[in-house]
């Protein structure tokens, strides 16, 4: 069972991802949180599997519960919930930990996907807040030339994946691109998150960005 908590303030939102995610047989909602103290205290407790956390939250915002969420001893992964005009708030969730990123008015089954995703240690983002970040870095100065000596350490084939990552490919997406197997993909997503020292797929598409090795307007 894929242990899941919360956190929203509003209670019929919360009612309804409750309903949502109780009628999986495969996930189990072990708690609930109203604010975002709440919400790291609970997950504290219960050892969730999953946190479930809208970005917007009374007392202490999604963004700080996030970063005291992560940093807990085996820490759960925080999907953020999110509306189209938080992109900025989006960003800094990324640095502080959220492994994914879904809109609120996604269909009710593409949550259960999204908490099965990252309970599974990938990291997903929704193509629309792809799309926004991709605006956000587009109205940013241009990066300058420096590049983490890191990436001299990838093979060809791996800055073809870290690519691909930047422009928020699944790694199905990059299977059919590339011509390999899924297997391979994560095989390779793996390597180049070890060798940059990253934490999951997100860090790797905004290290893209940032280094100038994706120029804003080529995320299709």
């Amino acid at each position: 069972m894929i242990r899941v908590v919360l956190a929203d303030d509003q209670p019929l939102v919360l009612e309804g991802l409750a309903a949502i995610l109780g009628a999986e047989p495969d996930v189990e909602v072990v708690g609930r949180a109203a604010t975002g103290r709440e919400a790291i205290a609970v997950a504290r407790e219960q050892i969730p599997d999953v946190v479930v956390l809208d970005i917007r939250m009374p007392e202490l915002d999604g963004i700080e519960a996030t970063r005291a969420i992560a940093a807990q001893p085996a820490a759960p992964r925080v999907l953020i919930l999110t509306t189209f005009d938080l992109d900025r708030l989006v960003y800094e969730a990324i640095h502080a930990g959220a492994s994914g990123f879904l809109l609120k008015d996604a269909p009710p089954g593409r949550l259960a996907r999204a908490v099965r995703d990252i309970a599974a240690g990938d990291t997903l983002v929704d193509p629309a807040v792809t799309r926004r970040l991709v605006e956000r870095f587009a109205r940013r100065p241009s990066p300058g030339p420096e590049r983490p000596p890191a990436l001299a350490e990838l093979s060809e084939r791996e800055v073809e994946i870290l690519h691909a990552l930047g422009r928020g490919r699944s790694n199905a997406e990059i299977a059919q691109e590339l011509v390999l197997s899924p297997a391979t993909v994560k095989t390779h997503v793996a390597s180049v998150l070890r060798k940059l020292d990253l934490r999951d797929r997100v860090q790797a598409a905004i290290l893209a960005y940032e280094c100038g090795l994706i120029e804003p307007g080529l995320s299709a």
